[in-house]
């Protein structure tokens, strides 16, 4: 369809729900001034959200980063949180516990997941050093298996095991082992393939051991940069299939993954238990696909940097119920995070960020006038198909201005509504 033949569709299908819209609530009684209305794909409108993210932009408040953050490969795009918890389903996965070997040394760390397409990316391991955990023998493995002591009772119902003697978590932190795909072998030099330690380990299910592939785990991404290692492996595209980095598996999707990968752990000797586990798990609202998280480059909002002022501000409010201002809106401003504004779709507001394809430096416009300043050309509509092509150049600089592909998170446009309709002109 191109853009502006998928562009033309969403228009046409706002413009019917409109008039259904209308017509409903005016059956229903509800009082709105629809001869006075907005709609959010309007060029005022739009105009209104860029001078938004331009004051933004002038505060320094918008920055551009990797993180890991929720996924749908379906639709190729980061989802927002609200959207990441809106669909959770009861889902079957594989629970696997594989056996790393450590390195120099005839014995293995056993850990515990339920996204086997992880470990293709494995980078390192990582114990509670308050934990206490057990050598134990497998005598039909006849191997010696490090797992936590308080996780032996669930092990032992399946395997023979001997207990060999106890040490605490901080005792591994360090240690180096085999990694069980060459793949990213050579980052071993990095730092990775070794034993860490966090608090966030748990002996609640699994080894009391966690694999750790910093791509695709918001814990796993913080302890490998918090010790320092910088290495970062993300062998999936924007569908969710590996890449030819990982050429076992090249082309298949992460969760068709799963049952390859399991197969060639055992053929290696690496899989020690496979089961199946029944849990909630997140699915993508809009394609009821499961949702994946990965590390992305996209543009945030700094809400962590503001966020002092923001639970001042919610004090001030009066809140009907009263239990909703320190209840359900104190407690998630108090853990708000830094925000992912950009999304990879095609309809909705274009982010108003242009970058020097020479120097990299990048420039936010707030207006249409702006826009027309630099380019030289009058835009009636700001969608992508009106401004995806529009470039400029800076004096005493080299390199041509473009703009980024990314539009914003339609809850940013709709968030936008209190003072978007209001802000212009300016």
């Amino acid at each position: 369809m191109g853009i502006k033949g998928y562009n033309d569709a969403c228009r046409g299908i706002i413009q019917r729900y409109t008039d259904e819209w209308r017509k409903t609530i005016t059956r229903i009684g509800r009082w709105v001034d629809f001869d006075n209305d907005y709609k959010t794909m309007e060029p005022w409108y739009m105009e209104s959200v860029w001078w938004v993210v331009k004051q933004l932009w002038e505060k320094e408040l918008i920055y551009r980063g990797e993180k890991v953050v929720p996924f749908s490969t379906a639709l190729g795009t980061v989802l927002s949180n609200f959207e990441a918890g809106s669909n959770y389903q009861e889902a079957q996965d594989p629970a696997v516990t594989v056996l790393f070997k450590l390195a120099d040394q005839d014995v293995y760390i056993a850990a515990w997941t339920t996204t086997p397409w992880t470990l293709p990316s494995n980078l390192a391991l990582c114990v509670g050093s308050a934990i206490e955990y057990t050598k134990v023998y497998d005598e039909a493995l006849q191997a010696t298996i490090i797992i936590a002591s308080e996780r032996l009772a669930a092990y032992e119902e399946k395997k023979q095991l001997k207990a060999i003697s106890t040490l605490m978590g901080a005792e591994l932190v360090g240690l180096r082992y085999d990694p069980l795909f060459p793949y990213f072998e050579d980052l071993a030099s990095e730092g990775a393939f070794q034993v860490l330690a966090d608090d966030y380990v748990t002996t609640d299910s699994g080894t009391g051991i966690v694999h750790q592939a910093p791509a695709f785990g918001e814990d796993d991404f913080r302890v490998l940069k918090a010790a320092g290692i910088s290495a970062l492996v993300c062998p999936i595209d924007m569908a969710g299939c590996f890449t030819d980095e990982v050429s076992d598996f090249a082309g298949l999707h992460v969760k068709a993954a799963d049952k390859p990968i399991m197969r060639h752990l055992k053929a290696s000797g690496h899989l020690y238990l496979q089961e199946v586990i029944q849990h909630s798990y997140p699915f993508c609202p809009r394609s009821d696909t499961p949702i994946i998280y990965r590390t992305i480059d996209s543009w945030y909002v700094k809400v962590a940097q503001i966020k002092e002022q923001l639970v001042a501000a919610n004090q001030k409010i009066r809140w009907v119920p009263e239990h909703i201002q320190n209840g359900r809106m104190g407690n998630w401003l108090a853990g708000a995070m830094d925000w992912a504004i950009s999304r990879n779709r095609y309809w909705g507001t274009p982010l108003p960020i242009w970058i020097n394809d020479a120097s990299g430096a990048a420039k936010c416009i707030g207006s249409i006038q702006e826009l027309k300043d630099l380019t030289g050309v009058e835009v009636a509509d700001l969608h992508r198909e009106f401004v995806d092509d529009l470039t400029f150049t800076l004096p005493g600089e080299d390199g041509t201005y473009r703009r980024i592909s990314e539009v914003l998170d339609c809850w940013f446009e709709s968030g936008a509504m209190p003072y978007a309709p209001v802000a212009l002109p300016l």
